[in-house]
């Protein structure tokens, strides 16, 4: 085996253990075992456990960036629903790994870490805002946006704790929570209440906003 395809065996193989128990609970010794390979010749590869979990949180990162792609066709609640199911798909296959990075692990604090954290979340609010058809944000909807996101991430780590309501019902409710901060800048800003109408007239009677809407009216009723 060569030495650059050792090296993404190595990650993929750390990125597994990690994914299923904090990256504080894996050992060298365990990676070289699920590898199949000795101590010493994962350190050959990598100078200590950091850097492995630095590269595995790399590919990781690419993974979670490139779930926010999504085809700019049909109606803005559709689309971030579907965002909104991919996004989860990842936290659940990565749950200990994701809260580790969001919560303490080994490499949080590190430049790097936080270099990639933050590019997951530029990522997410690139493609937001390409949704939207928006170049040069306003201020007030850059603070919705990015609002979003991060609602977004500790929903999905409350969620890891117990997984005590279904994801059917976090996903279009965080959709709808993107609405609602939506309406609620508009409520004050006549340039956020213009992009938000050009969003809700594109919406079908059967989308994730208008059943919002819906369910609004009725409690006020």
């Amino acid at each position: 085996m060569g030495v650059e395809e050792r090296r993404q065996q190595l990650i993929g193989v750390a990125l597994e253990l990690f994914s299923r128990r904090s990256p504080d609970e894996v050992s060298i010794d365990e990676i070289a075992s699920a590898a199949g390979i000795s101590r010493p010749l994962v350190y050959h590869y990598f100078p200590g456990k950091l850097s492995l979990y630095e590269a595995a949180l790399q590919r990781a990162s690419d993974d979670l960036a490139a779930r926010f792609v999504e085809p700019r066709e049909g109606p803005l609640g559709a689309r971030l629903l579907r965002v909104m199911h991919r996004y989860f798909d990842f936290v659940d296959e990565h749950g200990p790994g994701f809260s580790a990075l969001m919560r303490g692990g080994p490499a949080v604090g590190s430049s790097t870490t936080n270099a990639l954290v933050d590019s997951v979340r530029q990522a997410a609010y690139v493609q937001i805002l390409s949704h939207l058809g928006v170049t040069d944000p306003p201020a007030r909807l850059e603070l919705v946006v990015r609002s979003w996101i991060s609602l977004a991430e500790s929903t999905a780590l409350i969620w890891l704790d117990g997984r005590r309501i279904p994801r059917e019902e976090l996903e279009p409710q965080l959709v709808n929570d993107f609405a609602a901060l939506a309406a609620v800048s508009a409520a004050y800003d006549e340039e956020m209440a213009a992009l938000l109408r050009g969003i809700v007239k594109d919406e079908p009677a059967d989308g994730p906003f208008a059943h919002l809407a819906g369910r609004l009216i009725a409690l006020a009723g």
